[in-house]
């Protein structure tokens, strides 16, 4: 059976800038392996959901993979606590957090605590099992800053708002049911405001915060939850195309994702989600995972956080390591590979923040049809056989080109 690869760069589109001369990263960036990739692919441009839709990263990945995030998307907290091995049952309710950093008025002055590496594990342990009325806490830390929390009880509702406002300078906000008619989700949000709270009063005295003011960082002196949502019910991936799925990913979220339809999960200790992360580590564990299985999904994350950042000379300089992962891909998997190369959504250094515009697609094989482009970037890529299409489209076109796909009709 032919192999395939989807390999997502996280957040690699971006729009002309002017400190490159008006071009974007990739257009700036010398890749000559990824260009070769495009020269011998079908290339083209990809919403992973719609036309003009600010993707997230999940409902990206789970329309990348063929499912519709309209329907199965019910909040990002259920896949980030799934990713990290938390056990998210039926009438939980789970959320994205992030350890953050708040004066004594409880304005945020940095949302990812200084980007924290080290001593989440103990937060984590200081605020993991508490009990809030009736309710259960459970808590776990994930990659740097990031957490995942899940509310365990009877009648809880996941139709809140955040408690985070999503920039720094402002105050913690307070949850409420979007409904104010709605009881279920109002106990959830009493619930998240009461552990907000708590997290506050035992972590800022916490031995890692007064380490980290000693050493002039920023302590993580609270938890943010956000996304917040129950599991949906997916269909396994194997039995929706027939072949086995593993993904090697950075992130809980992807992970999640990947998780949540039944793939198998390969970690990469040496893919850290930050600038410094060992690409060739994660291409080798791709290699290992086709040895099992037919199909890989692989999340690149920093490219991402380099949009985020407004850096796009740490974008360009992502580029120079996804290069090389897309070279020793093309040299070390099986003949009969086919590898599609994206992204999930643009992150513009400009805009610090998804956006809606489209992203370059390139998909690599022993017999696809190759077209005019040269090289792989967001305009030559629109030029590119494969025209504009949906995330929704990739399984089918990766099916078809593996020659596993069923025939729809007689």
């Amino acid at each position: 059976m032919a192999k395939g690869i989807l390999l997502v760069a996280d957040g690699l589109g971006d729009r002309p800038l002017k400190e490159l001369d008006g071009k974007t990263p990739l257009e700036a960036a010398d890749i000559p392996n990824i260009d070769k990739f495009a020269r011998e692919s079908v290339c083209g441009q990809l919403d992973t959901i719609g036309t003009g839709v600010r993707a997230g990263s999940d409902t990206a990945h789970i329309s990348l993979l063929g499912y519709d995030p309209y329907v199965y998307y019910t909040g990002r907290g259920p896949f980030e606590a799934a990713g990290i091995g938390m056990d998210v049952k039926q009438g939980d309710v789970a959320f994205r957090c992030n350890f953050s950093t708040v004066d004594d008025n409880m304005v945020i002055t940095d949302r990812r605590a200084g980007r924290i590496t080290e001593g989440t594990d103990l937060l984590a342990e200081a605020v993991n099992g508490m009990m809030i009325d009736d309710m259960q806490i459970l808590f776990k830390e994930s990659v740097a800053h990031r957490g995942a929390l899940i509310i365990r009880g009877a009648n809880l509702g996941a139709d809140i708002t955040d408690t985070d406002p999503h920039h720094e300078n402002a105050a913690v906000l307070t949850s409420r049911a979007k409904d104010p008619e709605d009881a279920a989700s109002a106990r959830t949000a009493y619930a998240v405001n009461e552990f907000v709270k708590r997290s506050y009063a035992l972590l800022k005295d916490h031995p890692v915060n007064v380490k980290r003011i000693k050493e002039g960082l920023h302590p993580a002196n609270i938890i943010l939850p956000r996304g917040g949502g129950v599991g949906p019910s997916m269909a396994p991936f194997a039995e929706k195309y027939g072949i086995k799925g593993a993904c090697v990913s950075e992130t809980g979220l992807i992970n999640g994702v990947a998780k949540y339809v039944g793939m198998t999960i390969y970690n990469t200790p040496e893919a850290t989600g930050g600038y410094d992360t060992d690409c060739i580590a994660m291409a080798k564990n791709i290699v290992k995972a086709l040895e099992t299985h037919d199909f890989v999904l692989c999340n690149v994350k920093a490219a991402d956080v380099a949009g985020h950042d407004g850096n796009p000379k740490g974008k360009i300089e992502m580029l120079a390591k996804l290069d090389e992962m897309i070279k020793y891909l093309m040299e070390n998997t099986p003949q009969d590979t086919y590898i599609t190369f994206t992204a999930d959504h643009s992150t513009p250094c400009n805009l610090k923040d998804h956006s809606g515009d489209p992203v370059a697609i390139a998909m690599w094989g022993p017999d696809v049809r190759t077209d005019h482009v040269t090289e792989y970037t967001e305009r030559a890529c629109a030029l590119g056989g494969l025209g504009r299409i949906k995330g929704s489209d990739i399984m089918n076109i990766m099916t078809n080109l593996m020659n596993v796909q069923e025939k729809f009709g007689a």
